[in-house]
């Protein structure tokens, strides 16, 4: 049984708000159980300077988590320095959402997309991604609608969702019991498609067979099209 009653191929309830800032070109809230993370999109004229010249846009995240997102509080990072865990979770934001992004159509711009984590209960680095796609989104509807490009630069949704081994079974979505107890825990980033992005997989105290792999997989693809099915929603 899991702690939260749900079945093992059981998401938490997801919900997503759009246009929730005022100057963001996109932004959304998204609720994934108690995990909720505030995701913007910002649009800059200028690329990175070794990008300058090349026509090529650009996208690239940022990751926070406010003081008290958790049940203790935790300093600040912007005065004390990112951690390498928040350096390599904005890393894989970043990386996630190029990989729906037709570069040259986008123009030589850059768009940012900040992904502040208000409440964490698990699973926020795949909230993030999830929000940070519908808030990407949003800035790109405007760059179509004001005419400064012509083409749709993206190609595909991008979803993310963590799959674990919790007590001896494969679960979908695991919230922070699950991924502070998970004997394996992993996150899955996949294209609208099915097609994989990326996959962060580990043993955390016991090991997992090839065929577990595969459960896991099977299920990060039923999460993934529920999330997608969450993002169009807002997004109608």
């Amino acid at each position: 049984m899991r702690p939260s009653g749900r079945d093992v191929s059981e998401m938490r309830v997801v919900s997503i708000e759009t246009g929730v800032t005022r100057h963001a070109e996109g932004s959304c809230l998204i609720r994934c159980g108690d995990t909720h993370v505030l995701c913007t999109a910002s649009i800059d004229e200028r690329v990175p300077p070794w990008m300058k010249n090349s026509g090529l846009g650009w996208v690239t995240a940022e990751y926070g988590m406010l003081p008290r997102a958790t049940h203790t509080r935790s300093r600040r990072e912007a005065k004390n320095g990112q951690s390498g865990r928040t350096q390599e979770i904005q890393r894989l934001i970043g990386r996630s959402l190029r990989a729906c992004v037709d570069r040259p159509a986008l123009g030589e711009r850059q768009i940012v997309v900040d992904c502040d984590v208000i409440q964490a209960d698990g699973g926020t680095r795949c909230a993030s991604i999830t929000g940070g796609w519908i808030a990407l989104r949003l800035a790109v509807n405007k760059l179509l609608k004001s005419g400064m490009i012509s083409s749709d630069p993206i190609i595909d949704h991008v979803s993310a969702v963590s799959c674990g081994i919790y007590a001896g079974q494969a679960v979908l979505d695991l919230d922070y019991p699950e991924d502070s107890e998970a004997g394996v825990d992993g996150n899955f980033v996949m294209l609208g498609s099915d097609r994989l992005i990326e996959v962060q997989m580990s043993a955390e105290g016991s090991t997992f067979t090839r065929e577990q792999m595969s459960d896991l997989l099977d299920l990060a693809a039923k999460g993934s099209s529920e999330l997608i099915e969450a993002q169009n929603a807002a997004l109608a």
